[in-house]
């Protein structure tokens, strides 16, 4: 899924804390922001293994939330909210689709690395790939709730991400080529080319002849 309905989605879990503590509101939206966002800081290394933990963020999370009911304090409910905003990426990216350039070609099942059992989650394909039609509905159906119950500025941060939203599904389906030329013509002699080797390797191994 897109990283815009992961933001969603994390705001939309801390808006319980927000209606039942509306003095650690801004803490716990905050929290639910940054925890949806947070996995996908691994995109160009190690996508979905080296920050995605589908187990450890959840246990994390319910140690957090223990806390946070027992001793609510501003740091407690940001570490639950958060952990539990970065659980929810993790394991709603095994509803999606794979890691490969062109996910809606459907021709690898890696979704989610599970560092508990040590091997890969099959991509399931409800969502058959960031930012298609279905990703882009489940964005506006989060954005509703959570825009209607926000102040600012995150009802601005909500109108941020659904543009955003808009913007990636409808170009989507071209964004495979326009990296592929970034990468193979554009960038070489530009940049240094350790800056290059570190990109994942689907960019360079990719057929350009295919069609987006």
């Amino acid at each position: 899924m897109m990283l815009p309905t992961h933001a969603l989605f994390g705001m939309l879990l801390a808006l319980p804390v927000a209606a039942l503590a509306p003095e650690h509101a801004t803490v716990a939206l905050g929290a639910g922001l940054a925890g949806g966002v947070l996995p996908d800081l691994d995109l160009y290394a190690g996508h979905r293994r080296r920050l995605h933990y589908p187990v450890g963020y959840s246990v994390l999370g319910g140690v957090a939330a223990v806390g946070a009911v027992g001793a609510p304090s501003p740091p407690m409910i940001a570490a639950a909210v958060l952990f539990a905003a970065a659980a929810s990426h993790s394991l709603l990216d095994a509803f999606g689709g794979g890691l490969e350039l062109r996910p809606w070609e459907a021709t690898d099942d890696r979704a989610v690395y599970d560092h508990v059992r040590g091997r890969w989650i099959a991509p399931r394909r409800w969502v058959r790939y960031d930012g298609a039609p279905e990703d882009l509905l489940l964005s506006v159906g989060l954005a509703i709730p959570v825009g209607l119950h926000v102040a600012p500025p995150f009802d601005r941060l909500v109108v941020a991400s659904l543009a955003v939203a808009v913007a990636y599904a409808a170009t989507r389906r071209v964004l495979p080529r326009l990296a592929r030329v970034l990468v193979t013509e554009v960038l070489p002699g530009r940049v240094p080319p350790a800056l290059l080797a570190r990109l994942p390797a689907r960019y360079v191994e990719d057929d350009p002849g295919r069609g987006a």
